[in-house]
């Protein structure tokens, strides 16, 4: 069965109002349209205003904040001896006061839980601006910025509006929770820049696979058997590499990398059947899903070990090291058989790195298990910020130290909390319940990527609820779930002509949401820039007895 693309392609209309084409219209010629060029300077334009905000006064406090204590040093490490090395006791003081000498202990190597390229992009920042708060947090400064981007770019993709893109990376932009993540030097900020940086190629290559299918029904007339076989996929190649960063930033990225994998493999078949193959699903299967798999597993696991390049050559430093500890027997075994020449030698690395696998591993499924820590959570609460995660805090400052105005007994005090923009927050979880609804009820695939893309960021770690959990994590969810409000956003607005009640009306509701998110977020400004306020101001902003 074929079918002819008049029959299978109209233009439609994105929640916005405006007109999307269709693969058909995007695989024409066309003249130079200035749209992209707007576009991309809007978009850069409120990439740079997150930059600022994020990068405002980037080294206050000068202190190590919460786990910046770990990645800040293990990066300076990984990037000046190839591998994390231990530390003196003292190390955090005298880095401080900028004495690095004798600091690290070469040859006694750290038993680190996290892969490394995380902390080879915060070494790389040292590298450039010194072992310094602000050296430790310039680059997530720019991977948080990076990701506004992002947000923007597949926001407009999915939507065909530019105001709704623009609206996407602006409730990013004044979000708390990503601002924070930014101005800290720890890993999710980088998963979650990956994990989204691998959801916008996928969606891209949607777009082109589709209009490579157009291409060839153009030409044909029809689409017949199982159409063409592509093999080439310029997107799915890139987002392979957003994958591999992904992973080698946290192992939890392999949840969202299997769950868009599935994805990836209906949306090919929709694509065929939409241009009349029949068993689209099991063709698609072959001739796209296996396709895929090098792009989006075999290479992600080749990124994923080059990242370790360092811990391959120094290998024999961790066989020396562990075979003196309480993890696995089979590390002594290698000091008795040692091996000899490139290959052997490689093989033995690459065996020394599947056993530290191994002990990372359980570390983390039974190593923690009896463990407890003052800001942990659980998962079901993240989206309404059931318990923020506090990284700092400096108490009981005298009226009148530090421009304090408290008066009578009352001190002040500053704070940093990881707490995301709580109108931004809630009105996302109510989106998200809203997107679920949408993607069954009206089979619109764009609420797809918001479901899928949060429940396989979320769900898993319900297994994890007896160990200590932090809602931070949540920031590899908030990409989907601000998606999705900002496609509720375009239902507000409506897709009624411009200038019509019905259109006013969408304006005002979906703009009058935007303020307010916008000004919740100058509200909790202080609380998350290290900012200076009485105990009464401090108060007026925490909400429940939870955020304390």
């Amino acid at each position: 069965m074929t079918a002819t693309l008049e029959t299978r392609e109209t233009l439609s209309r994105t929640a916005s109002g405006e007109v999307v084409p269709t693969a058909v219209e995007r695989a024409r010629p066309r003249a130079w349209d200035p749209d992209p060029v707007i576009s991309w300077a809007a978009s850069l334009g409120v990439a740079f205003l997150a930059a600022f905000l994020r990068l405002w006064k980037l080294d206050r406090p000068k202190a190590f904040l919460f786990d910046e204590t770990y990645y800040a040093k293990d990066a300076w490490s990984l990037v000046h001896h190839g591998y994390v090395t231990n530390y003196v006791d003292n190390a955090n003081t005298k880095i401080l006061a900028g004495n690095l000498d004798g600091l690290w202990k070469t040859g006694d190597p750290s038993m680190v839980v996290h892969p490394e390229v995380g902390k080879y992009l915060i070494g790389l920042g040292e590298l450039v601006a010194g072992m310094t708060p602000f050296g430790w947090r310039v680059v997530p400064a720019l991977a948080g910025s990076l990701m506004v981007l992002l947000m923007i770019r597949l926001t407009r993709r999915v939507t065909g509006s530019t105001l709704l893109g623009l609206t996407a990376g602006l409730l990013m932009t004044f979000d708390g929770l990503q601002l924070v993540l930014s101005r800290l030097a720890l890993l999710d900020i980088f998963q979650a820049t990956f994990v989204l940086g691998a959801v916008t190629c996928l969606v891209a290559d949607r777009d082109w696979f589709r209009a490579r299918l157009a291409r060839s029904a153009a030409d044909d007339g029809t689409l017949s058997g199982w159409g063409p076989r592509v093999l080439w996929r310029p997107w799915l190649l890139a987002s392979g590499v957003w994958w591999g960063l992904a992973l080698g930033t946290k192992w939890s990225s392999l949840y969202p990398l299997a769950a868009f994998g599935l994805l990836f493999w209906f949306w090919s078949a929709g694509a065929r059947r939409s241009f009349g193959v029949r068993w689209s699903l099991p063709r698609a299967a072959v001739a796209d899903a296996l396709p895929a798999l090098g792009y989006v597993v075999l290479l992600p696991v080749l990124i994923y070990l080059a990242s370790w390049t360092g811990w391959l050559m120094h290998a024999d430093v961790y066989e020396q090291h562990l075979s003196h500890t309480q993890y696995g027997p089979y590390w002594g075994s290698y000091l008795k058989h040692d091996a000899h020449g490139f290959f052997p030698e490689l093989v033995q690395s690459l065996r020394s790195l599947w056993h530290y696998h191994q002990d990372v591993w359980a570390f983390h499924t039974h190593g923690l298990n009896d463990a407890t820590h003052v800001y942990q959570s659980n998962p079901l609460g993240w989206p309404i910020l059931n318990r923020p995660v506090g990284v700092d805090a400096q108490l009981d400052i005298a009226p009148g130290a530090q421009g304090c105005t408290a008066t009578g007994s009352e001190t002040c005090l500053r704070q940093v909390l990881l707490l995301g923009t709580p109108a931004l927050w809630w009105f996302s979880t109510l989106a998200l319940a809203w997107s679920a609804i949408a993607w069954i009820g009206k089979r619109d695939w764009r609420y797809g990527i918001v479901v899928v893309g949060a429940l396989s960021t979320w769900l898993p770690w319900l297994r994890f609820d007896d160990r200590p959990i932090f809602s931070y994590y949540a920031i590899v969810i908030e990409p989907f779930l601000i998606l999705g409000a900002t496609l509720l956003l375009g239902e507000i607005l409506g897709r009624a002509a411009p200038g019509t009640q019905r259109r006013r009306i969408g304006a005002a509701v979906a703009g009058g949401i935007v303020v307010v998110i916008i000004a919740n977020f100058a509200w909790f400004w202080p609380i998350w820039t290290d900012g200076l306020l009485t105990q009464t101001e401090w108060l007026q902003r925490i909400w429940f007895k939870s955020w304390i």
